[in-house]
């Protein structure tokens, strides 16, 4: 990747000052909005376990989100039982 010049650093800066992203507000618009509107937290995992949830999923025909949460549920109710 080239490195940007001093000048063009700075034409960079002035136009994302001027025109800054515009949010809708209602809460639907956008990756992170949709994803935080249902409930969804982001999380970071290393490449192993991103890897392994994304292979168990696949194979289960699942969202690794719910890889996780029943990964969750599990450990909860062994632990109470």
């Amino acid at each position: 990747m080239a490195r940007m010049t001093e000048e063009e650093a700075w034409a960079l800066d002035e136009y994302y000052t001027k025109n800054s992203p515009k949010l809708s507000g209602d809460g639907k618009s956008g990756f992170i909005a949709r994803h935080a509107a249902k409930g969804d937290t982001m999380i970071f995992v290393d490449d192993v376990a991103a890897t392994w949830l994304r292979i168990r999923a696949e194979a289960e025909h699942k969202s690794t989100t719910e890889i996780i949460g029943e990964l969750v549920r599990e450990k909860i109710f062994t632990q109470t039982a």
